[in-house]
């Protein structure tokens, strides 16, 4: 069987001399494994689009219950996410923790466009600063796996967590969790603001219960820049 339908690359592991495996989030499978072979050989016409954050149209075969990828035809590479390493890392961190809210084989068509527009805001976005992307990629992402915490008299809410937010931060947090997806980004808040709402990745974790090595790293990146200045 084959299927064409666009995707997006979550994950990849080499696997043997030139081939890799790839977690894929796609529109109409939802999350799948798929083997790239081939894809690490200099000339390959399916390795751009089996890169890491890559969003392309591709055909997939099912061969006897595995996925493999047949042609790749790239949509977007998010070059201005690529090229900056405080991006990547965020981009990657917004990839593990959509791998881990996705659902094998079920579409899930509010979380990928929910990817794909923080992706956008990381590569075209350079006036949105990345703690304000961070933290509205983890409240909704939060609101659409079914934790979508509770606001009231200044205080947001959920399992075994309660944290007090300023009237500024729960407006943001409301326009996030309630207001247009395409408009996810749109607000403005002061640093202090700032800084109460990026109490997003102390509940996405908490109601997750695990941390992200990509966030660690992320994390480490800014520890070095700090160290700097």
């Amino acid at each position: 069987m084959h299927i064409t339908t666009k995707a997006l690359v979550l994950r990849e592991v080499d696997y043997r001399e030139s081939d890799k495996i790839l977690t894929l989030f796609t529109q109409d499978q939802g999350k799948l494994t798929a083997s790239a072979r081939g894809s690490r050989k200099k000339g390959s016409t399916i390795a751009a689009g089996c890169q890491l954050l890559a969003w392309s149209e591709m055909v997939l075969y099912d061969y006897q219950g595995r996925w493999s990828v047949k042609e790749a035809a790239t949509q977007r590479l998010f070059r201005g996410v690529r090229d900056d390493i405080e991006r990547l890392a965020l981009g990657c961190y917004f990839a593990e923790v959509t791998e881990l809210l996705a659902v094998e084989g079920e579409e899930n068509p509010e979380l990928l466009s929910l990817i794909l527009n923080s992706l956008h805001a990381l590569d075209k976005l350079p006036d949105k600063p990345l703690p304000q992307v961070k933290a509205a990629f983890e409240w909704k992402a939060m609101a659409l796996a079914g934790y979508e915490p509770l606001l009231e008299e200044g205080t947001v809410h959920g399992e075994g967590i309660s944290m007090p937010l300023s009237p500024s931060a729960l407006a943001a947090l409301d326009h996030i969790v309630h207001g247009d997806p395409k408009r996810l980004f749109s607000f403005r808040l002061g640093e202090e603001d700032l800084k109460q709402l990026a109490a997003a990745e102390t509940y996405l974790c908490t109601q997750l219960e695990r941390g992200f090595s990509t966030l660690d790293y992320y994390k480490s990146l800014q520890m070095t820049e700090w160290s700097f200045l």
